[in-house]
């Protein structure tokens, strides 16, 4: 049997973390919780975790910050944003500063679950696929999440570089944004669109050194990597 998926969950709104931590406990993960940033960033720098679920706002440390503080000390561990934001701008900030997803409150407890698992690695559905693959001059790493060029290495965000392994096992084939949202997210509902589409605009950013790799919009349907 593999082992339990270990969750660090920052919640100030004690009911609220009470809750989520019987059901999560009910459906076989480890939790430990924490009420503020402070104690947050204390239990994760003492214990390591598989994914650490953190509201946006608390107490003593917000989650935007906590995240920036673990990612400063070289934690990797994936995050998922718990918020009632939804501006564009908070987003892109989360992400920004390290963070992998978001999901919005109020949130059904099923999704919640489904996103903890592809955090970890775990959704039991992942398509086989190489474990690299060659961009131009560049080498995507798929486990490691890591794009090398001769000078550079590059750290990849792992839903990032989920995206990125999924364009690359479709190289030149269209790739439906829906089914990218469904397979990653969960749910294909706007928010979560938003979420694709800051990803989509990094990775981009990534290759962009590299002219013989592109990825290309295809409006209203999804997006296409094309090699030269």
């Amino acid at each position: 049997m593999a082992d339990k998926i270990k969750i660090l969950l920052a919640e100030d709104e004690r009911m609220l973390s009470e809750i989520l931590c019987d059901t999560l406990r009910d459906r076989d993960f480890e939790v430990v919780a924490a009420y503020d940033g402070e104690e947050a960033l204390d239990k994760v720098r003492a214990t390591s975790f598989d994914v650490v679920v953190t509201d946006v706002m608390m107490p003593r440390m917000d989650g935007f910050s906590l995240v920036k503080r673990l990612r400063a000390v070289g934690c990797a561990t994936p995050v998922l944003f718990l918020t009632a934001r939804s501006a564009t701008e908070d987003v892109v900030k989360g992400f920004d500063v390290g963070g992998n997803d978001f999901l919005r409150k109020p949130f059904a407890l099923d999704e919640l679950i489904v996103r903890i698992r592809a955090l970890a690695g775990r959704t039991g559905n992942r398509p086989t696929e190489p474990t690299s693959y060659t961009l131009g001059r560049l080498r995507f790493e798929v486990e490691q999440k890591v794009l090398r060029s001769e000078h550079e290495q590059i750290q990849l965000a792992a839903r990032e570089a989920a995206v990125l392994a999924r364009l690359c096992h479709r190289a030149g084939q269209v790739v439906e944004a829906s089914a990218l949202l469904e397979e990653l997210w969960g749910d294909d509902n706007f928010f979560n669109l938003r979420s694709l589409n800051v990803y989509i605009s990094r990775l981009r950013r990534h290759l962009a050194a590299e002219p013989s790799v592109e990825i290309v919009s295809i409006r209203g349907v999804g997006y296409k990597l094309q090699l030269r």
